[in-house]
């Protein structure tokens, strides 16, 4: 009868390790393809990351933005016309060299605007060229080496039933708690190329304003947004190689769940991080 129980128990033993060792897997499976999921995410432009969406952007802004942009500059031209008529004590100082600075104001500002898309993807393009580079150093460190598994294994067999019975319930949870993760991060990446495309949809009007001394600071933090949006990929990048620093850090055949409970908190430490990407990118470009 004895004999027959610690069959048992092995057997429960052995099912306890394969259950905790596929959470473990599924765990660091999730984290790791997230993790490079970011690294493809990040590096495309508008144009690029979803074509049709592109396009779509594009026409709209072409079709029914970009009438209303002409508008907006050519009640600027006038306006600016008049201002610098009435400028030089009203026509008594008048020089007909005002005339050509105003036209070559509006060639500049006509010129801009209808080249806003081929502005605003280069933008995109110089930002996707830096992150491309920074990728290169980053992602060679982020995977979690299957390595580390095989230790954890041989760890888990040296532990007793009620131990291996408490960290397969902590693995589900922490498993649990990593795939939501992950889905906030890919939440927070892909909100990102949203924000980007809502962003260059309205581009002609911010573009429109560059020919105003008044109201050309619309412009000029519109352009500010974009730097923004652009450089925010590559604080993003130095999100990720901070968390494979973190995370090749972690001795994993000690304590495994100690190691899996600071695995967790450092990709929530993650996620938060990206979050905070947006602002600090606004704040460094002193965009509004």
């Amino acid at each position: 009868m004895e004999a027959v129980l610690e069959q048992i128990e092995e057997w429960f033993r052995n099912m306890l390790i394969e259950g905790i060792m596929e959470h473990l897997t599924n765990t660091f499976d999730s984290m790791n393809s997230e993790v490079g999921e970011i690294a493809n995410v990040v590096g495309q432009t508008p144009a690029s990351y979803l074509p049709s969406v592109y396009n779509l952007i594009r026409n709209l802004s072409d079709n029914l933005i970009m009438p209303v942009a002409g508008i907006i500059l050519t009640f600027i031209a006038c306006y600016e016309l008049i201002q610098l008529v009435i400028a030089h004590n009203n026509l008594a100082n008048f020089e007909t060299f005002i005339f050509f600075k105003w036209i070559f104001k509006t060639f500049v500002a006509v010129t801009l605007i209808s080249n806003t898309f081929t502005i605003t993807l280069a933008v995109f393009d110089v930002a996707k060229w830096i992150i491309d580079r920074s990728g290169g150093i980053i992602m060679a460190s982020t995977a979690i080496d299957a390595s580390a598994l095989a230790g954890m294994q041989a760890t888990l067999e040296s532990y007793d039933t009620g131990v291996l019975f408490s960290i397969f319930l902590q693995s589900f949870i922490v498993q649990f708690l990593v795939k939501i993760a992950a889905i906030f991060i890919f939440l927070v990446v892909n909100g990102r190329m949203i924000e980007i495309y809502l962003t260059i949809s309205l581009a002609p009007i911010p573009f429109a304003t560059f020919g105003s001394r008044e109201q050309s600071q619309i412009g000029q933090n519109y352009f500010r947004s974009l730097w923004a949006l652009g450089l925010q990929g590559f604080l993003i990048m130095v999100c990720v190689g901070i968390y494979a620093v973190m995370i090749q850090s972690v001795a994993f055949s000690a304590d495994i769940m100690g190691s899996l409970w600071k695995v967790l908190g450092f990709t929530i430490l993650l996620g938060f991080t990206l979050l905070k990407t947006g602002s600090i990118a606004k704040s460094i470009v002193h965009a509004t």
